[in-house]
């Protein structure tokens, strides 16, 4: 669940990125590492895609999302830097079923047409675009321009945090859901036909053991992980954690070791979840945003970045997180 958009004081606003990097030895050869957070400002529930040689983080602006998205490119995960795109904004996406939340949660993908899609949670709806660059020009991928679930898909429910995953046959499935008050949180999923846009069949309720939000679904050997979180974003209760399937469609269980990610016995990591996972030079890592403590009334929130293991009998590994994740030689 995520509270109607207050007025924010400007100073939370993106303040620039500058990450810290730190230089160890390894058989005396240096080995660059990444601290966390990776870049300064306060973002949330990151999505990342890969293009040629770069990649592209969308992030909810903090606190609760903005009139856009945050959005970065990087080629290293150490040096950043920040880009516009002309679509989502709340002006744009807002329908007489829009409540009054701005602009969060993105995923994005690039489709077997080779185009892009961007699924993203506007008003607590969840709208659809498309674009040939990750960069865009975006647009609404519907010729109305309205959202692709309505508020109202399913009453009690919050429609919101939409992620999009494309099996190995070129098959896609949209999975998204949340809850309200921090209670029943309910995970849904649909397969994509071709356009990207429309059904197959009636969305289905898949919702794990111990979920409230941030449904992302990954493969490996055969097996669907369904990766989300738990607890309240708002606090140290935040967690995230997996289920998994032989079914991108379920039934899921949940996994070994879940959760995987939580808040760490010294608040060094505090209310981690809402992550994406990629891939770099053959390591899984997992991007994420935790909690940046502070006295206020609102949250804010940092990137993060660390490796994501299995272990051999093919269940995730608890993320050691100690703020640093080392990147594939």
């Amino acid at each position: 669940m995520r509270s109607e958009k207050n007025e924010k004081p400007g100073w939370v606003k993106y303040i620039g990125v500058l990450p810290v990097i730190i230089l160890v030895s390894c058989s005396q050869t240096p080995t660059q590492t990444i601290n966390n957070p990776i870049m300064n400002g306060y973002f949330a529930d990151p999505s990342v895609v890969q293009y040629n040689d770069t990649f592209f983080i969308y992030a909810t602006i903090d606190p609760w999302g903005d009139e856009e998205l945050g959005v970065f490119t990087t080629t290293d995960f150490i040096h950043f830097e920040q880009k516009h795109i002309n679509w989502p904004n709340k002006k744009q996406c807002t329908s007489p079923t829009s409540k009054g939340a701005y602009v969060w949660a993105p995923s994005v993908v690039q489709a077997p047409n080779k185009l892009f899609y961007m699924y993203v949670s506007v008003g607590s709806e969840v709208w659809a675009g498309v674009a040939q660059h990750p960069l865009g020009p975006w647009r609404n991928a519907k010729e109305d321009a309205s959202p692709l679930i309505k508020s109202d898909f399913s009453p009690g429910y919050h429609m919101i945090d939409a992620e999009c995953f494309i099996d190995t046959d070129n098959r896609a499935y949209l999975y998204w859901g949340s809850g309200w008050n921090w209670v029943n949180g309910k995970c849904f999923v649909a397969e994509l036909n071709d356009d990207m846009l429309t059904f197959k069949a009636e969305p289905l309720d898949v919702t794990p053991e111990n979920y409230f939000e941030a449904p992302f679904m990954i493969k490996r050997d055969r097996v669907y992980y369904l990766m989300y979180s738990n607890g309240k974003a708002i606090d140290a209760s935040y967690n995230i954690r997996y289920a998994t399937s032989v079914s991108p469609l379920g039934p899921f269980h949940e996994g070994i070791n879940s959760p995987i990610l939580k808040t760490s016995s010294d608040s060094t990591i505090y209310g981690p979840g809402h992550h994406a996972v990629f891939q770099y030079k053959g390591q899984d890592y997992i991007l994420y945003h935790r909690i940046y403590p502070q006295k206020e009334s609102y949250v804010l929130r940092q990137l993060c970045v660390d490796s994501l293991h299995f272990d051999e009998n093919g269940f995730i590994e608890t993320i050691n997180s100690k703020g640093i994740a080392k990147f594939a030689e």
